[in-house]
């Protein structure tokens, strides 16, 4: 007869006391209502599915945002009582705080990448006011005021390089084209974003501005396989030459799915179009509001 290795699996387990028995029942009864809050959360008001340009490949396969899509709410008037917050505002966090209260899907909102989240932009631009952006904007030939209304559901996503990406990874390995060294990136999410802020106002109280750089130390994960930050940071700061930070960051744009923001504007009566990249910021989502 074999011996038991372990006398408490599975047939010796001592009988839980009431105190254990009530804790499981209590975790259980908050389960269920949690899951009832969900519900009501998904089914009570109108939502739609949104397409992410990643399509979810740069996730862990057990992130909810690999599927590639998210279900976002249609904006109600709570959601623009958000836009219209000025400490929101003033704090830089309004559109963060919207996207955070369209966004239906049960996700971790600083593992989006920020190509996604600029799709989740346009998309509650949509949902909320319609696809119509009307902008005014001169003519770089003419001088002329041109009104052009944009149609949002045209906006097309970047074509990039698809064949560096493989489902779960989000690590690129590039040669800088001067110094032949090796350099391992990954595309930002809204955790870095957030670092990069919060770095860049630390910057700021002692009056200096690196934005070139700050992005590249959150850009860049290892170099030559050396992972350790602080050699990534001395390597950045003493080393990088620009034309390996430019050749960095057009590699980054190459990889980096996304939704073009720029379209073809007609140039008043000369027929010809020019090309203007829409910038958007509080108007986009209220034009009519005094914000």
């Amino acid at each position: 007869m074999a011996e038991k290795v372990n006398d408490d699996y599975p047939g010796n387990a001592k009988p839980m006391s009431d105190e254990q028995l009530k804790a499981i029942a209590t975790a259980e009864y908050q389960k269920n209502a949690n899951n009832k809050e969900q519900e009501v959360k998904i089914y009570d008001f109108p939502t739609e599915i949104v397409e992410l340009p990643s399509k979810g490949l740069m996730y862990p396969k057990d992130n909810p945002l690999s599927k590639g899509t998210i279900e976002m709410k249609y904006m109600s008037a709570k959601e623009e009582d958000i836009l219209t917050n000025q400490s929101f505002i003033k704090q830089g966090v309004v559109l963060d705080k919207l996207f955070r209260a369209l966004i239906v899907s049960t996700i971790e909102y600083n593992d989006l990448l920020l190509c996604d989240k600029n799709a989740i932009m346009v998309a509650a631009r949509v949902l909320g006011y319609g696809k119509d952006y009307e902008i005014k904007i001169q003519s770089p030939t003419s001088g002329e005021i041109i009104e052009y209304t944009v149609d949002l559901t045209t906006l097309k996503e970047n074509e990039i390089d698809w064949t560096v990406h493989v489902q779960g990874k989000n690590t690129f390995e590039f040669t800088l084209p001067h110094s032949k060294r090796t350099v391992t990136l990954k595309l930002i999410t809204q955790r870095d974003q957030n670092k990069i802020e919060a770095e860049a106002k630390g910057l700021k109280k002692v009056k200096k501005t690196a934005g070139a750089t700050t992005l590249l130390k959150h850009m860049i994960v290892a170099i030559d396989g050396e992972e350790e930050p602080q050699k990534i940071r001395n390597f950045i700061d003493k080393e990088l030459l620009a034309i390996d930070s430019r050749a960095i960051r057009i590699y980054y744009k190459s990889i980096t799915p996304d939704i073009n923001m720029s379209v073809e504007v007609p140039d008043g009566e000369s027929g010809d179009t020019f090309r203007h990249l829409v910038s958007p910021g509080l108007d986009f989502f209220w034009p009519d509001a005094d914000i």
